[in-house]
């Protein structure tokens, strides 16, 4: 019997938390059932703080307690895979932090892995359900403005100091620009053309063994080509821009949309559209859909394949920037 609130219990009492907890109290399918961590003490804080019904002194101990529906793994990334096959395996669904593993390897095994288990699992990326995303693919598949040529994405913001402590700097950890903040151009590239791209070149400046800056080049197989750039060392820039055959989009803060989210379309006749969407909670509708999708009501769920090939195109990004040259973008089947 699926209950009438499915449950999200939480692994750890990372800083995103902060973010996606309030959310909670605006959602109509999904409530905040248990936090765990390592430290018992630290969970039990948690709890007491956002009036979590249950905590855990172990990872283990939440995925196994039954009045729990959904993992929410917001772990660092090498420890995406270890955590998410332990809840598939005890028939947990999976919303998991982006990027899914370090690499599309790690990220096609364990969605097989997941799917074998017959469990959802879907990567942490906001923006897609943001009803703003939508209304932005009805505009692009409505043929208004013609075939997608071209696209820029960017996702920077200004890491000071450049800690070697933080995870996000540590190689061993799956720590970069690129699959911290880089994913989210090049999810948001690959949704704007509907397409996957076939080869890559990027160049990227390095520190303690990962890369804190990153700009490049997508091609498609028709020759359309995208760029991007992400980074630790630049302003806060979270921007895409698309262009078509009849007119540019331009979409401000499109992976962190501000209350008021809007975007803009330029014609090429001359003419604009503004449109805004307010009053949303992207991380509330992230959390309904994926419990609607485990109720079995519509939603707006993501394919997971989704998470894999995203990962792929930042595989070949990554060693485009090591070697200095175009790497070809490997195609993962279903």
């Amino acid at each position: 019997m699926v209950p009438k609130k499915i449950r999200f219990g939480v692994l750890g009492v990372a800083k995103i938390n902060d973010r996606v907890f309030p959310s909670f109290e605006r959602t109509q399918h999904a409530e905040l059932a248990g936090i765990a961590s390592r430290d018992p003490q630290k969970s039990e804080k948690a709890a007491q703080l956002w009036n979590i019904p249950k905590h855990f002194g172990s990872y283990e101990d939440l995925i196994a307690d039954p009045a729990i529906d959904v993992i929410y793994n917001p772990l660092p990334n090498h420890l995406h895979d270890k955590y998410t096959r332990l809840a598939a395996e005890k028939g947990k669904h999976i919303l998991c932090e982006k990027p899914l593993c370090p690499s599309a390897q790690e990220s096609k095994s364990l969605f097989d892995y997941c799917k074998a288990q017959k469990v959802i699992l879907m990567d942490g990326f906001m923006w897609p359900h943001h009803p703003r995303t939508k209304k932005l693919r009805d505009i692009l598949d409505s043929g208004r403005l013609g075939k997608v040529r071209r696209a820029h994405g960017s996702f920077t913001y200004p890491m000071d100091p450049l800690d070697p402590d933080n995870i996000r700097l540590k190689p061993e950890m799956g720590g970069g620009g690129l699959l911290d903040v880089g994913c989210y151009p090049i999810y948001g590239i690959r949704w704007a053309f509907g397409e996957e791209p076939v080869r890559a070149y990027a160049s990227a400046e390095w520190k303690y063994g990962v890369d804190i800056e990153m700009a490049g080049v997508l091609e498609f197989a028709d020759g359309r080509t995208a760029t991007f750039d992400c980074g630790f060392t630049q302003p806060l820039r979270m921007n895409l821009e698309i262009v078509c055959e009849k007119g540019v989009v331009r979409i401000p803060k499109m992976w962190l949309p501000e209350p008021e989210a809007s975007y803009h379309i330029e014609f090429s006749d001359g003419g604009h559209e503004q449109g805004t969407l307010p009053g949303m909670d992207q991380i509330a509708c992230m959390l309904d859909n994926m419990a609607k999708k485990i109720k079995g009501l519509p939603n707006d769920v993501p394919c997971g394949r989704n998470a894999f090939r995203t990962v792929a195109v930042l595989d070949a990004l990554a060693k485009s920037a090591v070697d200095h040259r175009p790497v070809e973008i490997t195609k993962w089947e279903d």
